[in-house]
């Protein structure tokens, strides 16, 4: 289960069994930011105000750091290895093939569970929408059935029979990836440029009102730095553990590596180039949100903050009436424009975040299915899962699993604390990622670096460190789900992978590998 796969053999792998080259630069960035922008900071700035105030600002700049740092790592294993995969493909190659396993099944709780929540978090602007309008979809058919695990759900009613509109918006995602890459591209394209217009709207509104609103930032940490040996997740850093889901995403470039033009020069532009717009859009957007509106923590009657989506803040905040604080609205920067007095910038707004989330579902799934893809081309998962379409140049089976199983949890599944579930397992990839690059300066010193990662040995530990420590700021049921999880997959490794595993029968590149000395394959 420590066998690895030479840089070598996955290459030549990836050239005999490839996807169609057709990205450029442009649109890596616009594939990155289209994956990153979305219900992060449309959504989540109401989460980190209730967790840190206005100190939020300073959390969006420690998870943009870690981003920051981690993407450099990853800039230079996929200028080596334009291949699909992301981390796990990295993994397989440095640190061998349990370790990948795990990094790909740990990539399930970003993508997969990602792309549902997004979907039902789209389900629900929509219904909105139309209920402006006045048409209004039968209750039964916006929320799944009550389940037992009620502490999980996330807010609203339950106790329907199917949540519809996620179940759409998920099939049309799905179709348009097996349709294929370029394509999907294409309508990314399109709706990043809502979101951007979108987001520049409520910069150019709310930031101005910054100097005359300086009260607003005072205190600027209400609750403190947060402690991550804790299990509570408030504080900065407990903020910055949730915050950490808005930029989940601009990973999703390394997966398309594989299906990218001149990939060692395109990949490295498109993650930092996509991480550094959206750092820039998030802190202008939060800085808007604190200076315009304000964003302190909504408290109990014995002073003590509320715990953030717990029962008893809903209840403060449904009492409180029409005009609430920040941290009790669903829709962030579009309530901050209706509190302020411009509703109908706030109705344009929240119209973008409709049109544009389904960007968000369509980027976290694609960056499963290419995942996914490259696991079943090593033998880890059925051989089934990495047929390409012969018309489309697209993975269509392991695209249609993917779509349905995010398409049942979207249907039934409203799940709660979204971002500290998802952020667990994208922090553990992040980190072994930061590790395998450090490990590869050492033994593979010869192999041509076309971006090498500046100052690694300082940027590489950075990133390990910042990773551990945000994930210890996550609350105890993220921490305990992550390990269960963990668990589940180790089942399903030594049940399947462990022993169909291509490096293990000696297949590389779908041929038979040389015997080397004592008939062990080279």
């Amino acid at each position: 289960m420590w066998r690895v796969k030479s840089l070598d053999a996955i290459l030549a792998t990836a050239e005999k069994k490839s996807l169609h080259r057709s990205l450029g630069p442009l649109q890596l960035t616009l594939l990155g930011i289209g994956a990153v922008i979305g219900t992060g900071i449309f959504v989540l700035t109401a989460t980190a105000a209730q967790k840190a105030g206005p100190g939020m600002m300073v959390s969006f700049i420690i998870a943009g750091a870690v981003c920051a740092v981690a993407a450099l790592c990853y800039s230079e294993l996929a200028s080596m290895v334009p291949v699909a995969g992301s981390a796990y493909t990295y993994s397989y190659a440095v640190m061998g093939e349990l370790v990948a396993w795990l990094v790909g099944w740990a990539l399930i709780l970003e993508y997969a569970l990602g792309a549902s929540a997004v979907a039902v978090g789209w389900s629900g602007h929509m219904i909105g929408l139309l209920d402006s309008l006045g048409m209004h979809i039968p209750h039964a058919l916006t929320v799944g059935p009550k389940m037992s695990f009620g502490n999980f759900l996330e807010g609203g009613e339950v106790g329907g029979i199917v949540n519809l509109p996620a179940v759409i918006i998920t099939a049309l995602v799905t179709a348009l990836l097996i349709y294929g890459t370029k394509e999907s591209a294409t309508v990314n394209a399109v709706l990043v440029a809502i979101k951007v217009a979108a987001l520049s709207l409520f910069v150019l509104v709310t930031v101005p009102m910054i100097a005359g609103h300086a009260s607003h930032f005072t205190p600027f940490t209400p609750r403190g730095w947060g402690n991550p040996l804790g299990s509570s997740g408030t504080g900065v850093l407990g903020a910055a553990a949730s915050i950490f889901f808005a930029y989940v995403g601009f990973d999703a470039v390394s997966t398309a590596a594989e299906e990218t033009r001149n990939p060692q020069r395109n990949v490295p532009i498109g993650l930092i180039g996509s991480l550094l717009i959206c750092t820039l859009f998030y802190l202008l957007a939060a800085g808007g949100a604190i200076g315009a509106f304000g964003a302190q923590p909504l408290v109990g009657p014995d002073g003590v903050p509320y715990g953030d989506g717990s029962p008893e803040l809903a209840a403060a905040c449904t009492a409180m009436g029409a005009h609430t604080p920040l941290v009790c609205s669903k829709e962030a920067l579009a309530y901050v424009l209706n509190e302020i007095g411009h509703p109908f910038l706030g109705s344009l707004v929240a119209l973008a975040a409709t049109i544009a989330l389904p960007s968000v579902v369509l980027l976290m799934m694609y960056g499963q299915t290419r995942i996914f893809f490259v696991m079943a081309r090593d033998g880890l998962l059925p051989p089934v899962f990495s047929t390409v379409h012969p018309k489309f140049k697209t993975p269509w089976i392991i695209t249609l699993v993917t779509g349905i199983v995010v398409a049942l949890f979207a249907a039934f599944l409203p799940v709660g604390q979204l971002a500290d579930y998802s952020n667990s397992g994208t922090l553990f990839a992040f980190a072994a990622v930061s590790l395998g690059v450090m490990i590869l300066r050492f033994t593979d010193k010869t192999r041509v670096r076309p971006f090498k990662t500046p100052l690694l040995f300082l940027v590489a530990p950075a990133s390990i460190i910042g990773c551990a420590v945000l994930f210890m700021s996550l609350n105890g049921k993220s921490k305990g789900l992550f390990l269960a999880w963990t668990a589940l997959g180790l089942v399903f490794y030594f049940l399947y992978g462990f022993w169909r595993s291509n490096v293990r029968l000696g297949v590389e590149n779908d041929e038979p590998l040389t015997e080397g000395p004592g008939g062990v394959p080279d």
